[in-house]
């Protein structure tokens, strides 16, 4: 039987993860069309369905996002960066003891090589991590599958933790009201798109982490604070970038054995429970000290995607800028610590 061709696979993925997203609406989870379209497409990749990810869409939606997320911005970042210290003073400990934590389980549960471990156990971006990795002799295969487990295994588990534990009640992550395409001016097109083109670029040049969500953030952020727009992107399309947002991390289970999904999805499964529950004990810590409460500083802290984290903060009514800040940070501190920490750890176990 012959494969479809690349871009009907795509479609098929992209068919998959609309209707599991629709379905997910009806389910009351907080950010329905990106969980339900990975879940959807996970079931289908391992399940051997035809399907392929849209990979060239995603820099295209991600802004979308980050435009999205920088409409929440209100009142001067700057000024209140001042007021995320304890989470500054805690995020390198903690991200030290995560690290450590998931690497014991991948070395020494999944008999995984130190370099293959050590990029799998780092609590960064998926990309960033897959290339490092790889640069230094790891296996890229088993260092995307580890992330893309640990970004699926946090948002599914976020959404139980505040649902079930902490009663935080959710809308569907879109800024809490529809927002109708009629809603925004030619003015409002024109600036939101701009911050959209340009702050992914902008980013880019300025060495940015996950710069095609932080770009249009900062942009929109400002935009939005200055008060040169007062809309957020119209709905329909953030909903189009979720399913593609989920839909892509997905299909990242393509290709592999069920055995070996089923083995190292179990590892990846046990690795990020460990680090979430790293994230609960530090948050615990982060409240006592910042006077926030535990779903906000637990939410900051939670080892997933920047935007994953960005989105169920702006769907669970929690600081969309607090927790966006500081998972940039963490992003940069891992991106520049993890090669150089690793060329340290081989010369001392040498």
């Amino acid at each position: 039987m012959s494969q479809p061709r690349p871009l009907v696979s795509q479609v098929l993925a992209l068919g998959l993860g609309s209707v599991s997203g629709l379905a997910a609406s009806f389910t009351g989870l907080p950010l329905p069309w990106l969980l339900g379209a990975m879940i959807g497409t996970t079931v289908g990749a391992v399940a051997g369905a035809p399907i392929r990810g849209p990979n060239k869409l995603r820099p295209f939606v991600i802004p979308v996002i980050g435009v999205m997320l920088g409409s929440g911005v209100t009142s001067d970042i700057l000024q209140r960066m001042l007021e995320f210290w304890p989470a500054l003073v805690l995020l390198v400990p903690f991200l030290a003891v995560s690290a450590a934590a998931s690497y014991v389980v991948y070395r020494y549960l999944g008999r995984f090589d130190p370099v293959t471990a050590f990029f799998c156990a780092m609590p960064g971006g998926l990309n960033d991590m897959m290339i490092l990795g790889e640069q230094a002799g790891g296996n890229s295969r088993r260092i995307a599958l580890a992330h893309a487990t640990r970004i699926l295994v946090v948002i599914t588990f976020v959404v139980l933790f505040y649902g079930f534990f902490l009663g935080v009640e959710s809308d569907s992550g879109s800024g809490g009201r529809f927002v109708p395409l009629t809603l925004l001016t030619p003015s409002d097109w024109i600036i939101l798109g701009a911050c959209a083109a340009i702050g992914a670029p902008l980013a880019t040049r300025l060495d940015m982490p996950a710069p095609q969500i932080v770009g249009p953030m900062i942009l929109s952020g400002v935009a939005h604070g200055v008060g040169l727009v007062h809309v957020a992107p119209p709905t329909i399309l953030v909903i189009v970038a979720q399913i593609v947002v989920g839909t892509v991390v997905g299909c990242r289970f393509l290709g592999a054995t069920v055995q070996e999904i089923g083995r190292e999805v179990l590892l990846g499964g046990g690795s990020t429970l460990v680090m979430i529950g790293v994230a609960i004990v530090f948050a615990l810590g982060l409240s006592v000290m910042s006077g926030d409460p535990l779903e906000l500083s637990f939410l900051a802290l939670s080892p997933g995607g920047l935007t994953e984290m960005s989105l169920l903060a702006l769907a669970m009514g929690q600081d969309v800028v607090y927790v966006s800040t500081i998972h940039i940070i963490r992003i940069s501190l891992v991106i520049a610590l993890a090669a150089p920490a690793f060329r340290v750890i081989r010369r001392m176990s040498r």
